[in-house]
């Protein structure tokens, strides 16, 4: 009912695409430059895919992807393995139950810069050499309630008599989960884990304070070379990122809806 009346206040569909145009236009201009031939960010000449085979065969980007990747799989495992359990253990009823999931879901309220911070504080208090394991390290940290959203929200609405029916038939605590939680969870796990891969794989604040030599991320590459002025090539880079962002997006909300029970 609000959102019928507020369709009708005056100026509501002109206001509505300029945030729209203001929110996406400058990323449409920045997927348009990259096929820009010319050298400059821009001018534009001609479409050409040449920039996008030039960060392929740049070995800086290699690297950076390398560890890009490396660094978004491992924090994928293990903050979801953490979250799952984490989901499981505060899905039953227990004192202090309400603190323990505020402070899982801690990272999602204060700001980025903090938690960053923070971790660089404690890495360098406990005297350990910042490198690719230190930004892994810090990137569970951070990852763990986006995996433990999903598989929290599925868990609420799991059919509970299932689980009471398997323990009717015999079944141990573990046969239960094995064979009748697990299978229930599993499109959320997995849709936890891509939301952390993107989470993780996107980062910059954290990485740019916890990384050391040798441990450079995408993310990292390009504001480093920003520095330097924006090329197509810096557009092709964040273009590709985009679209694998937006493709695993999709791909997290179409697993967190399958087997969702009816409303």
């Amino acid at each position: 009912m609000i959102a019928q009346h507020l369709k009708k206040l005056p100026g509501t569909r002109e206001t509505s695409l300029l945030v729209l145009a203001y929110l996406y236009l400058p990323i449409l201009v920045l997927i348009a430059y990259s096929f820009n031939a010319n050298r400059s960010a821009t001018v534009w000449t001609e479409f050409s895919f040449a920039w996008y085979g030039r960060i392929v065969a740049n070995p800086s980007i290699q690297v950076a992807a390398f560890n890009s990747l490396v660094v978004a799989g491992f924090a994928t495992v293990l903050s979801t393995a953490i979250a799952l359990l984490a989901a499981l253990a505060t899905s039953r009823p227990f004192y202090g139950r309400r603190l323990v999931e505020g402070g899982i879901n801690l990272p999602l309220i204060l700001p980025e810069i903090v938690i960053a911070v923070a971790t660089l504080l404690l890495f360098m208090s406990l005297g350990i050499k910042l490198g690719l394991l230190t930004v892994i390290v810090a990137h569970v940290g951070f990852c763990i309630p986006f995996a433990y959203l999903p598989i929290r929200a599925r868990l609420n609405d799991l059919d509970k008599s299932l689980l009471e029916a398997a323990g009717d038939l015999y079944a141990n605590p573990y046969q239960v989960f094995r064979r009748v939680t697990l299978p229930l969870l599993w499109p959320a796990v997995l849709s936890g884990a891509v939301l952390a891969f993107v989470v993780s794989l996107d980062d910059f604040i954290m990485t740019f304070f916890v990384a050391g030599p040798g441990s450079t991320t995408l993310p990292v590459y390009i504001f480093s070379a920003i520095k330097a002025g924006v090329t197509p090539e810096i557009n092709a880079i964040s273009t590709l990122m985009l679209v694998i962002s937006i493709v695993l997006v999709v791909l997290s909300y179409w697993l967190g809806q399958r087997g969702k029970p009816e409303a």
